[in-house]
C-alpha cells in the first residue's frame, strides 16, 4: 500500500514537488500559492506572470506547469501550445474561471493533464490534482517510449532479417544448414558472416568470415562483406584473388586499421567430389564422411584480412567423395569455456562433440542444434561471443 500524509496526498517518490506558476493576476497567485503551501509547506514553488518569463525558466526539473490562458503576451490555447512545445514531458494543468470552463476541456483535448476552476478547488484538491497530473505525465511518456522502442525494435528486426544470406542454390543433391546467432542481446545480426552462391559452370562457392570486435560497426562490416563477396563470385571471380579483392574492400571500408577479418572460403567442384579451401587466419571446417570425422588439414594458410598488405592464400585441395558433409563455423564456438578452469573448447573439444554427435547419428540442422546445445553446457550458460556455423552435405544428411 502506498502511503500518504495527514491530508491523504500521496507524495512524490520522496521528491520535493517543484511548482511554476504562470498568473498574472496577483491575487489569483496569492491564493494559489496559499492553498499550495497550506497543502504541502514543502513545495517550490516559481512565478512567472507573463508567457516569455516562464519559458525562460521552465526547464526539466519542474514537475508540473499551472497556467492561466489569459496572459498579457498569449492568449488562450496558443500559451498552452507554446508551454507544451517548450517541456514536452512536464506535466500542465489549466487554471481556468467559472465562465470559461469549456476552455479547460479544450485543453485538455490540447495535450493538458486536467483543468481546474480558480473558484472551486481548496489545497487538498488543488495538491491531490497536481500529483496525479504528474504520475499520468509520467506513465503516458513511459508508455511513449515503449511504443517508440518497440516500432524501433520492430524496423531493426525487419531490417536485420533483410540483411541475413539466403543461399544462391539450385542443386538438389547438396544440403544447405546454417545457425547464427550474435553475441550482442537483442540483436539479429554480429559481426560474422557466411553465403553460398552457385555459379553457372556448377561450381558452388561458400564463405564464412568473423570481423573482430563486437558491436553494431562490427555487424555492420560484416554485412558488407558478405555482399562483396557475393558479388565478386557473380561477377566470376573465384579463389585467392576473390581473397586479394576482399581484402582491398576491407581495408577501404573499415573505420580503424586494427580491424581484421578471418575468413574461410570453399570451391565445391561441379561433381561435388573434391573442394578447394582458402583459409585467411580461420580455424579449420570438419569433413564428416562414413568414416567418421575429421578437420580439414593443417595445411599452411594466409593472414586474416586487413593485417598485412600483399598477402598470399594458398589453396587446399581435398576429396569429398560420393558421401560428405562440410561445417565452417566461427570461434564463438570454439572459444567457450570447458569448466572452472579457465580452459576452452577449442578444436579438439569441438571434435570430440562432433565425434559423439556423428555417433548418434545426428545430421543436418539437428547436428548443428547440437554442437552449440553442448558448448553452451559446458561454458555454462550462452556463448558470449557472435557464432555462425554453416554445414553443407551431400548424401551425408539423408
Amino acid at each position: 500500500m502506498t502511503a500518504t500524509n495527514d491530508r491523504g496526498v500521496r507524495p512524490l517518490d520522496g521528491e520535493r514537488l517543484r511548482l511554476l506558476l504562470v498568473e498574472d493576476d496577483p491575487g489569483d497567485a496569492f491564493l494559489v500559492e496559499e492553498l499550495l503551501r497550506e497543502a504541502d509547506p514543502g513545495v517550490d514553488i516559481t512565478l512567472a506572470r507573463t508567457l516569455r518569463e516562464a519559458l525562460k525558466v521552465l526547464d526539466a526539473d519542474v514537475h508540473c506547469v499551472l497556467v492561466d490562458l489569459a496572459l498579457p503576451d498569449a492568449q488562450g490555447l496558443e500559451t498552452l501550445r507554446q508551454v507544451l512545445a517548450e517541456a514536452p514531458g512536464t506535466a500542465v494543468l489549466v487554471l481556468t474561471g467559472l465562465d470559461d470552463a469549456h476552455v479547460g476541456v479544450a485543453a485538455v483535448g490540447a495535450g493538458a493533464q486536467d483543468y481546474l476552476v480558480k473558484q472551486a478547488v481548496d489545497g487538498a484538491l488543488l495538491m491531490r490534482a497536481i500529483r496525479y497530473a504528474v504520475e499520468r505525465k509520467r506513465a503516458d511518456e513511459t508508455e511513449r517510449q515503449l511504443v517508440e522502442a518497440r516500432a524501433v525494435s520492430r524496423e531493426n528486426a525487419r531490417l536485420e532479417r533483410g540483411l541475413l544470406p539466403v543461399p544462391i542454390l539450385t542443386d538438389p543433391s547438396l544440403r544447405h544448414d546454417a545457425r547464427y546467432r550474435p553475441g550482442r542481446a537483442r540483436a539479429l545480426l554480429g559481426g560474422d558472416f557466411y553465403d553460398t552462391v552457385e555459379t553457372g559452370d556448377g561450381s558452388v562457392h561458400v564463405v564464412i568470415g568473423d570481423v573482430s570486435g563486437h558491436g553494431a560497426d562490427e555487424a555492420s562490416l560484416g554485412v558488407r562483406l558478405r555482399m562483396a563477396w557475393r558479388a565478386l563470385v557473380l561477377a566470376g571471380l573465384a579463389g585467392a584473388p576473390l581473397l586479394t579483392t576482399l581484402d582491398a574492400v576491407l581495408r577501404h571500408e573499415r573505420w580503424s586499421e586494427e580491424i581484421f577479418t578471418t575468413v574461410c572460403m570453399l570451391t565445391i567442384s561441379p561433381d561435388r567430389r573434391s573442394a578447394q579451401v582458402f583459409r585467411a587466419g580461420h580455424p579449420r571446417p570438419l569433413l564428416f564422411g562414413p568414416g567418421g570425422v575429421e578437420p580439414l588439414p593443417d595445411e599452411p594458410g594466409g593472414p586474416a584480412l586487413g593485417l598485412l598488405p600483399f598477402s598470399e592464400w594458398p589453396a587446399c585441395r581435398i576429396e569429398l567423395g560420393d558421401s560428405w558433409g562440410l561445417m565452417l563455423y566461427t570461434d564463438g564456438l570454439i572459444e567457450g569455456l570447458v569448466g572452472d578452469g579457465g580452459e576452452r573448447l577449442d578444436l579438439d573439444g569441438l571434435l570430440r562433440l562432433a565425434r559423439l554427435a556423428h555417433g548418434r547419428g545426428e545430421r543436418g540442422s539437428a547436428l548443428l542444434d547440437g554442437l552449440i546445445a553442448e558448448a553452451e553446457r559446458l561454458n555454462g550458460g550462452v556463448l558470449a561471443d557472435d557464432l555462425a556455423l554453416l554445414l553443407m552435405s551431400r548424401g551425408y544428411s539423408r
